[in-house]
């Protein structure tokens, strides 16, 4: 082929573990005895998942919102329950929020809370799916992942 080749490799996890293997390959550190790219495969299953197939029921409270979140089989929900709890951990405190999660026979109740009511309009305004985007710690969390380590 001749001329300027497409950015884009195709479906978003896929553009991931494209990034991740070019950056492995790289790196000739590169421990190839610990990579374990279908551990971030597997994760990003998860997140497809939990963003995609999830249901979200959001109830204002005094302080926040409490987020229900379920699935209609086995996989949602083991996924909707690995990353919630996952993230929650990682999150809590963060702007000053207080976040709790529990799982639930088809998910997790998620409470976001805070003291400041300046914060309230952000969390309801982020909602469940913008609150498990926050925080720039996916692409190390993958890195660590793709790595064989175990970030959670």
């Amino acid at each position: 082929m001749t001329g300027p080749l497409p950015l884009e490799v195709g479906h978003s996890a896929f553009a991931a573990i494209v990034e991740i293997v070019a950056l492995l390959d790289a790196d000739p550190k590169t421990d190839w005895e610990r990579v374990d790219i279908e551990m971030l495969r597997q994760h990003l299953i998860d997140m497809n998942l939990v963003t995609l197939q999830a249901k979200v029921q959001s109830a204002d409270q005094p302080k926040g919102q409490r987020h229900t979140v379920s699935g209609d089989t086995d996989d949602v929900v083991s996924a909707i329950q690995r990353m919630v709890l996952a993230h929650t951990d990682m999150m809590n405190g963060s702007n000053g929020w207080e976040l709790t999660a529990n799982e639930i026979e088809n998910g997790v109740t998620l409470d976001i809370s805070t003291e400041d009511p300046s914060q309230r309009a952000k969390i309801k305004g982020l909602g469940f799916a913008g609150f498990m985007a926050l925080g720039m710690h996916h692409q190390a969390h993958h890195w660590a992942i793709a790595r064989g380590m175990s970030p959670h």
